[in-house]
């Protein structure tokens, strides 16, 4: 045991440091981060608790909508938990830098194993913590247990949490054994994205949105008959619902003893096989993952498509752009989350050309006018998500040879010019087609076309710069995969920043669309104060899109001229 705290101590010092042992300026972030964290707490608590109290108030069917609901979300973390554990065991297990050490050190391969297993448990499951624990205390407030609901819920979380890392660790050891490490990581990344794509456009196949017609409504009979419908009883989640059910409702009663036993025996299994499993393959799998990925050469289309992009700029740019497109494409993790936006870019569309705005008692030309200004919002937050996958993480990505590059001729400035100028056409083409895919579904006039049209031509390049100035200050060249780049306060800040941005936008021309459509309304010509308000009004737009581009650009090329940690 005492190798195995020698293996965990690592991370237990490096925690330790990262609360007591923190600058000044790291003690600020913390404190936004942390204060960004008690404010999402409190909205998800006030939402859920809104939601069950709600419940409560339907006098045949509410315990049954509250317990469905409960044995939904514990589902689904539990899904997330096992897809999460597979991922992250093929870092901590196979691909991370400090595994040589472990494995050349006097300790056992199964004291190694569990170390590696502990921290994948820990890794993967915060982010669960984050988003299940005020659901479970909006629980908690509206049912008010005792005492013993509170253990319950740490005790079967915990077993819960072991049984999902274990099939998850399982199924990445066997994966591994079949594939390279790197490979069985790219797979399983491509799968990840087309599983979700296909959940997204199945749930809109489905039409959830029919719950809001009355004339779609089961009997009352049937909706009971539905809600009773047991979930399988062969899932840990089904053993933990039961368990927290029963303490919410009333004394405990031991009734679900049996549910709390197969949990921790189930757990105490799994492990078991793990380690079985792990003392036959682990070392073999491990071997595998040393070995070099084999690069297939670039495609003449790739080729063909880089030679008509190069062709306006000069060298040094056309270089920069190049490089950039052929890392994109040769890193599998990067360009097969395409297939994911494009089924973002189907259920977004798709949610429009459903909406019942005939069954809506506001006048529909204003509702529909309504929406599409609303819409460039909308379209705002999902171009900002989108870059902050993209376009935040492209200083960054040139990683450890970034040195090059300073030491070159290339002036920072043109660096970042050529990564604004690589994703701006595409971000914008995506943009613009999203706004006026909608707002040809809402069937807007086209004055409002023109208008959000216009507007979100001029802002989408400020929410890029955005991004590739936020990327430029926060850069992080030192990484095992480009997506953890957008998870830390740089891409916290940017995405607040952005949001903030859009909404000031929306706010400005609030005023003279209200002004326009009310003159239209009554039938009446705009006063030649409006006409100036308008103008005001749209001016001042034009100006924050200017200088939010140009300071943006500029604290980043001031960033990257004072790095000098390589």
């Amino acid at each position: 045991m005492k190798n195995l705290f020698l293996l965990l101590s690592p991370r237990v010092w490096s925690l330790r440091n990262a609360f007591f042992k923190t600058s000044s300026g790291e003690r600020k972030k913390a404190v936004i981060i942390g204060s960004l964290g008690l404010t999402f707490w409190t909205v998800i608590f006030i939402l859920s608790s809104r939601i069950l109290t709600y419940f409560q108030s339907i006098d045949v069917i509410g315990d049954l909508l509250a317990h469905h609901l409960l044995s939904m979300i514990l589902l689904t973390f539990f899904s997330l938990l096992v897809f999460s554990n597979i991922l992250i065991a093929l870092s901590n297990l196979f691909l991370s830098a400090d595994l040589e050490l472990c494995h050349s050190s006097p300790s056992d391969i199964k004291l190694v194993f569990l170390s590696r297993w502990a921290y994948t448990i820990f890794d993967s499951s915060w982010m669960v913590v984050v988003f299940g624990l005020p659901v479970m205390m909006a629980y908690a407030y509206v049912f008010k247990p005792g005492l013993s609901f509170y253990f319950a819920l740490f005790n079967t979380g915990i077993a819960t949490a072991v049984i999902a890392s274990g099939a998850g660790i399982l199924f990445t050891m066997i994966m591994v054994n079949i594939f390279p490490a790197h490979r069985t990581r790219d797979i399983l990344l491509l799968l990840a994205i087309l599983l979700v794509a296909a959940i997204y456009i199945m749930i809109r196949i489905l039409k959830p949105e029919r719950l809001a017609d009355p004339d779609a409504f089961f009997s009352v009979m049937q909706y009971m008959s539905a809600l009773k419908s047991t979930d399988s009883p062969y899932i840990p989640t089904h053993w933990m619902t039961e368990i927290l059910w029963e303490k919410l409702k009333g004394p405990d009663s031991g009734r679900y003893f049996f549910e709390n036993v197969l949990l921790w025996s189930t757990a105490a299994a799994i492990i078991v096989v793990n380690l079985w499993t792990a003392g036959w393959i682990y070392l073999k799998g491990f071997s595998r993952s040393q070995e070099a990925k084999k690069r297939r050469a670039g495609k003449h289309i790739l080729d063909l498509f880089i030679r008509l992009v190069r062709k306006p700029f000069k060298n040094d740019l056309a270089s920069l752009i190049d490089k950039d497109i052929r890392i994109f494409f040769r890193d599998n993790t990067q360009w097969s989350q395409l297939f994911l936006l494009g089924a973002l870019i189907i259920v977004y569309l798709f949610n429009f050309s459903v909406l019942p705005l005939e069954k809506s008692a506001i006048r529909l030309e204003f509702l529909q006018n309504i929406l599409a200004f609303l819409n460039m919002g909308l379209a705002g937050f999902v171009l900002s998500a989108v870059s902050v996958r993209f376009a935040f993480p492209s200083v960054s990505a040139e990683g450890g040879a970034f040195w090059i590059i300073k030491s070159s001729p290339v002036s920072m400035g043109r660096l970042l010019f050529g990564k604004f100028i690589l994703y701006i056409f595409p971000m914008t083409l995506l943009g613009e087609t999203l706004i006026i895919v909608t707002n040809r579904l809402l069937h807007v006039d086209m004055t409002m076309m023109i208008l959000s049209s216009v507007t979100m031509l001029f802002a989408f390049p400020a929410v890029i710069a955005m991004a590739i100035g936020f990327g430029a200050v926060y850069p992080r060249f030192k990484y095992e995969n480009i997506s953890q780049v957008a998870t830390g306060f740089g891409g916290l800040m940017y995405m607040i920043c952005s949001a903030g941005f859009m909404a000031a936008i929306i706010l400005i021309e609030s005023v003279p669309v209200r002004l326009f459509f009310l003159a239209r309304l009554h039938g009446r010509e705009l006063t030649v104060l409006q006409l100036g308000l308008i103008v005001l009004a749209f001016s001042s737009v034009f100006l924050l899109i200017c200088l939010t581009i140009y300071k943006s650009m500029k604290i980043g090329l001031r960033a990257l001229e004072r790095y000098e940690k390589f």
